[in-house]
């Protein structure tokens, strides 16, 4: 059994943290046109858009290189503005046993979080993909802003 770890950042959102639950949730396929240098595509393989049991995937870019992530959501909560997406096949899962991702918005703030266990001691927390994603929400306010 790996070292489990969890990673919680917010950041301020001018916009409304329901504004950005709104992309998230109903217009997720919108992510690649509103952050093309960060995600490249968006695509639902099972269900419907950001419903629990749906299966989706993304194609991102980190730091130059293409990767992939492929999720099952397994909780949506519209009153607390959040949803749980576990990760279920990708890069992130060569270097973890688990991983899980989860969004939340609430007044002017977006939250996100990280729960995880690392495959060996030395893996790297993820801080990479932690920044990538709250700077992702950062293009989303700024789309919303516009």
């Amino acid at each position: 059994m790996g070292v489990k770890g969890k990673l919680i950042g917010s950041v301020e959102v001018k916009c409304g943290g329901h504004l950005v639950h709104d992309i998230l949730h109903t217009n997720t396929h919108h992510i690649p046109n509103i952050s093309p240098g960060k995600i490249s595509k968006f695509e639902i393989h099972e269900g419907e858009i950001i419903k629990v049991g749906s299966v989706v995937s993304w194609k991102y870019n980190d730091d130059g290189k293409e990767k992939f992530v492929k999720e099952v959501i397994e909780a949506v909560d519209l009153q607390k503005k959040s949803i749980t997406w576990k990760v279920i096949g990708g890069d992130l899962l060569e270097l973890y046993n688990s991983f899980t991702i989860i969004t939340s918005c609430e007044d002017q703030w977006t939250t996100c979080a990280f729960v995880y266990e690392k495959k060996t001691e030395d893996t790297p927390e993820p801080l990479v993909p932690f920044g990538f994603i709250l700077n992702l929400v950062k293009d989303l306010e700024g789309h919303l802003l516009k």
